[in-house]
């Protein structure tokens, strides 16, 4: 872009700067890259584990949030950013959580205070023994852990606020909003 080109942005103005590719990021790799950014962000970001998670979807239910994609928002050039991390309850989903959660475990991103997991169900009905195993032994260390039942309505394309949620979403939606009214470090 050329200097006569550049668009000037007000003070304080939200700003996307630069992206690192995961196999660039903090060890140890995960599925998350790193994207800086400047400027007033979102309260809290939600962070997708890998892709179909649900975090847009959880985005549209929670106020003051943004979706981070597949990325660590780092706030530059300092500040702290609240972040929960969203996984499907499947093998491939819980595995990419747990891989995200050891990248964050291994204190490379030190502005980025993480809330914990939402784990979003993948199908109706019970989780399976090895998977309710599976997620118990990969949560061990996150700060907390909302487990959220399937909603057909999402299946179908219903809009967020159009759907009856089950409680356990009213919980999440509750504990957010709390989160955010305490401030960032509570």
């Amino acid at each position: 872009m050329y200097p006569s080109q550049q668009q000037v942005r007000p003070a304080g103005a939200f700003v996307a700067q630069g992206v690192v590719p995961a196999e660039r990021g903090p060890s140890p790799k995960s599925a998350l890259g790193v994207v800086t950014y400047s400027g007033q962000g979102p309260a809290l970001w939600l962070s997708s584990c890998h892709g179909g998670a649900g975090a847009s979807t959880l985005a549209a239910l929670l106020p003051a949030c943004g979706s981070a994609g597949r990325y660590w928002p780092v706030p530059v050039p300092q500040g702290r950013s609240r972040v929960l991390l969203v996984a499907r309850g499947h093998a491939s989903g819980l595995l990419a959580a747990q891989a995200a959660m050891r990248q964050w475990a291994a204190r490379g991103l030190p502005s980025v205070q993480l809330l914990g997991l939402v784990v979003v169900a993948d199908a109706p009905g019970k989780r399976p023994k090895p998977l309710t195993d599976l997620l118990q032994l990969i949560t061990g260390g996150v700060p907390q852990v909302w487990d959220l039942p399937w909603v057909e309505g999402f299946r179908l394309g219903e809009p967020p606020n159009a759907v009856k949620l089950p409680s356990a979403y009213s919980r999440l939606i509750r504990d957010m909003a709390g989160a955010i009214s305490a401030g960032p470090d509570n």
